[in-house]
Formats: structure tokens, C-alpha cells, sequence
């Protein structure tokens, strides 16, 4: 079970995963050592899957963001399409998604040139693969993977009626 102190925790590691545990023990009013346990826990029973550095796009000739439909001859259930996808180094993620699509994957390249070698070199030399459409982002307003924790409020905060 997550409680409060856990999640408080998870808040402050998904915004800056090298705050360090002495940081985070004084903002949860806990020992470092205790902060460091609750980590290991929270690891081991796989709530934090891991830890990783964002890296600017453009500044390993990246720039170019994609998101591909995908539609495939895999039946309900079935992932070999997805799985094939997912093995491209470009493909930063796969989704089954509801609708006349089957996936969606969302891509990052250097140019157009590049994105249209991947569709036709790589994706579309899946055998599984009918079709695809491609969207090609213009500008990003909100880019992150930063889910919407929120702790409970103590039992003294609560909401009257």
C-alpha cells in the first residue's frame, strides 16, 4: 500500500530524481535513513521503475517528432506487430489504441527524409503492417511524463458537510 509520506515522496522523484534522500527526508519530516528505506521498498514492489535524464531532442539531431497510426492484420490480443515496432531505436513508444487504428507509436527523427526512410525501410517492411498515417508535430506546448500525484490531506483538512 502507498500512503502519504510515499507519495509525497513519489512527487518529489518524478521532478528531480537526484534530490537527495537527506532533501527529501527534511521536506517528509523523516530520518534519511527511513526515506532511504521507503525508496528501496517503493523500487523493489516495482511503483518506481526507474530513473532516467531528459535529454533535448534537437541536441543529439533529434528535432523531429512524429506520431504514427498504425493499422495491422494481428488479431484482438495479439502483439507481434506492436513488439516489432517497439524494437526501432526512433520509436520513443508503442500504444494499442481503440478505433480503426490498431497503434500508435510516437517517433522522433533528424528531418522528413529521415522519418520517411523509417517508414519505408523499417515499419512498412513489417510484414503484419497494412497501413500507416503519420502526423508530424509542428511545436510542443507539454511534453513530460510527470503523472498527477496527489497526496491525501490529513484527516484535520477534510471537507465538512
Amino acid at each position: 500500500m502507498i500512503d502519504g509520506i510515499d507519495l509525497e515522496i513519489l512527487k518529489m522523484l518524478q521532478f528531480n530524481a537526484r534530490t537527495s534522500n537527506a532533501e527529501i527526508a527534511r521536506q517528509v519530516d523523516l530520518a534519511p535513513s527511513a526515506v532511504f528505506e521507503r525508496i528501496r521498498k517503493l523500487e523493489e514492489r516495482g511503483v518506481i521503475e526507474g530513473y532516467s535524464a531528459r535529454i533535448n531532442p534537437a541536441a543529439v539531431e533529434l528535432p523531429l517528432l512524429a506520431f504514427i497510426f498504425v493499422r495491422d492484420t494481428d488479431g484482438p490480443g495479439a502483439d507481434q506487430s506492436a513488439r516489432r515496432v517497439a524494437e526501432i531505436p526512433e520509436v520513443l513508444e508503442v500504444h494499442h489504441v481503440a478505433g480503426e487504428d490498431c497503434l500508435l507509436a510516437k517517433v522522433r527523427a533528424k528531418d522528413t527524409e529521415s522519418l520517411g526512410r523509417l517508414l519505408r525501410d523499417r515499419i512498412g517492411r513489417i510484414e503484419s503492417i497494412t497501413s500507416t498515417r503519420t502526423t508530424i508535430v509542428l511545436g510542443t506546448v507539454k511534453e513530460g511524463s510527470h503523472l498527477p500525484i496527489e497526496a491525501p490531506a490529513p484527516a484535520s483538512e477534510s471537507v465538512r458537510v
